[in-house]
């Protein structure tokens, strides 16, 4: 089977960082490993502060910006590292506080959350009264899985309660799956697919939706799309919603996808074969224009 040919692998970032004023930077995968920042990832974001750069760091983390930030400090990336960052979580809780979406029009204010406990704040300051049970609810929040090592199956009964009741679910996190240090989770965007298989209806925020990047370009006001280049490890929504954004996209492949490209020893050697590659990329909603094993300069 002939491949097409593959994107230009990037050795740094320093490569092609004159084509770009500003940067969309992935989090989970690209800056950290959900435990722990990669310091050469930083050292790239403090080399495009120091040139002027616009970096926004554009993030599905099912939470306020203002509390992922304190995360992000708390990890050893430091708030002036970039210029802002938006989060899936502070687009759903924007919706939820105004309920003026077209989505939100209508909808009750009982709320089923499906999320750890360390997540709460997504309700502080909302009209919303917290339910437990889908007979209690008119809609269910979604924002991830409710303690370490929670797989899809746990949540089948509740899910197929809320159907047949007709619920809507909010998703605030459309990734499938992340890796916590070693660990691979799933996210709420699993939760919410599987909801959908089942017939309910969902409303995303986040990657590879547009909310986001709307808030973004009006964040990146007078610098033109062809100078903005997306990045993260995801070709389901860092690459998709780029894309979809009509801007330049950078594939990070040591992250979510390393263990797909034979794991941390593999994955150089897999981004130059164009077999191996290939097949990654061939059934992809979206395809990178530049590819990078580890966000560096």
């Amino acid at each position: 089977m002939t491949h097409p040919a593959l994107p230009p692998l990037l050795d740094g970032l320093a490569a092609v960082a004159d084509r770009y004023d500003g940067y969309l930077v992935d989090l989970w995968g690209v800056m950290h490993n959900g435990v722990a920042p990669y310091p050469a990832a930083v050292a790239c974001l403090a080399e495009l502060k120091r040139r002027g750069k616009h970096v926004l760091l554009l993030s599905n983390a099912p939470r306020r910006s203002e509390e992922a930030t304190r995360r992000l400090a708390a990890m050893g990336i430091e708030r002036a590292l970039f210029d802002e960052l938006v989060t899936s979580g502070e687009a759903t809780w924007q919706e939820l506080k105004s309920f003026d979406a077209p989505f939100y029009r209508g909808l009750g204010r009982r709320c089923l959350p499906i999320m750890a406990p360390t997540d709460r704040g997504m309700l502080e300051g909302l009209d919303v009264t917290v339910v437990k049970r889908t007979d209690e609810a008119d809609f269910i929040l979604a924002l991830g899985i409710e303690g370490p090592g929670d797989k899809l199956d746990k949540f089948e009964s509740l899910l197929r309660s809320a159907v047949a009741r007709e619920l809507p679910m909010i998703c605030a996190n459309p990734d499938l799956e992340v890796m916590r240090g070693d660990v691979r989770e799933i996210c709420a965007g699993a939760i919410a697919l599987r909801y959908e298989e089942m017939g309910g209806r969902v409303r995303y925020h986040g990657k590879p939706h547009d909310g986001v990047y709307r808030r973004c370009f009006a964040l990146l006001e007078g610098v033109p799309r062809a100078r903005i280049l997306g990045i993260g490890d995801s070709l389901r929504t860092d690459i998709a919603g780029a894309d979809a954004a009509g801007i330049d996209s950078l594939l990070i492949l040591g992250g979510i996808l390393e263990e797909h490209l034979g794991g941390p020893d593999s994955v150089a050697a897999s981004a130059t074969d164009p077999q191996q590659m290939g097949r990654h990329l061939a059934t992809a909603v979206a395809h990178p224009d530049l590819l990078m094993v580890r966000f560096c300069w």
